[in-house]
């Protein structure tokens, strides 16, 4: 089985945090040999502590994944925003008719 770049890059976050076993170790640093490119953002991020640079390849359903995910966040939280408002209108509206039958009622 021919090991990817993609398979590198998923592996690359357990690697640089050293969370990963002696031969898959091996693994990366072998594919690293052969990756210059990677190599030198495995070794910036190793100096810099920082795991964030390495890039992770997304693919179109990964993509559509999270784009509909956000969109359900954003109709979620409209909704519950419409909720509120609503029930605070009501609200309102109950105190004023309370306070309207009050009056007119002890005149």
């Amino acid at each position: 089985m021919e090991i990817t770049r993609n398979v590198i890059l998923d592996l690359m976050p357990l690697y640089m945090a050293n969370e990963v076993s002696a031969d898959t170790r091996a693994l990366v640093e072998k594919y690293l040999e052969t990756d210059p490119e990677l190599a030198k953002i495995a070794n910036q991020s190793a100096v810099m502590g920082l795991s964030e640079d390495i890039p992770i390849p997304l693919t179109e359903e990964d993509k559509m994944e999270a784009y509909r995910e956000a969109k359900q966040l954003l109709f979620r939280r409209t909704v519950v925003w419409a909720a509120l408002a609503a029930f605070g209108l009501l609200s309102c509206l109950g105190i004023v008719f309370l306070v309207y039958f009050m009056l007119v009622s002890a005149t």
